[in-house]
């Protein structure tokens, strides 16, 4: 029985981060126009995001079920909100190889800390715990806090390997556009409006639903 269910979860899991969002962005964005390390970095903060948003979906589960729903979706107005900044930023810079417009590289720590921030305020992922963890949370699978820590590394294990995945690709493609700054900047730009597209839809809902 918990079996099954941990391999829906999966399923679900890898489905919900597959699909083309803000995470796998800010990966592919800084993959591209940081290089490899760049992207692992984004990558790493995405993880640390998941772990986050495990904790919050344990929480959730146990005893805020009527807290919960009424901060939900002012959490999804300010992720909306924080992903239009971004995909503006995105629109109006001039990415090259080694930055954004004329300032200065980030370093790693900074684009891992983003990439948490990234992660903890995407609203796709407050819908998806939201509306998963209750399903798949259950005293009579056991102790909440071991089936928490099993969700956790499943939801990190599949973070690393799809978004490091795209990291180390883009990071190989990236020395192709060395050559075409052009390229490159209608990527970032191009990210960048896919981004506003996916955060006004975002806050679209969130409001209509309030």
């Amino acid at each position: 029985m918990y079996a099954t269910a941990l391999w829906l979860y999966f399923v679900l899991l890898v489905g919900i981060i597959v699909v083309p969002g803000m995470d796998m962005f800010f990966v592919l964005a800084n993959a591209l126009t940081g290089g490899r390390q760049s992207g692992l970095a984004a990558t790493a903060g995405i993880m640390l995001g998941g772990v986050c948003h495990t904790l919050f979906g344990t929480v959730f589960v146990v005893g805020l079920a009527n807290v919960v729903p009424a901060l939900s979706k002012a959490m999804l107005v300010a992720g909306s909100l924080y992903m239009l900044w971004i995909g503006v930023s995105l629109l109006r810079s001039s990415i090259a190889v080694h930055s954004v417009g004329t300032a200065a590289r980030r370093s790693s720590a900074t684009i891992l800390l983003q990439g948490l921030m990234t992660c903890i305020l995407n609203p796709k992922a407050w819908l998806f715990v939201l509306a998963v963890y209750p399903q798949f949370m259950k005293p009579e699978y056991g102790p909440i806090g071991m089936q928490a820590l099993v969700m956790g590394a499943m939801t990190v294990a599949v973070q690393m390997a799809i978004y490091g995945g795209l990291a180390l690709a883009a990071g190989k493609s990236r020395e192709a556009l060395t050559g075409h700054p052009a390229a490159t900047v209608m990527i970032g730009r191009a990210a960048g409006a896919l981004l506003i597209a996916a955060a006004a839809f975002a806050l679209w809902e969130a409001l209509r639903t309030a």
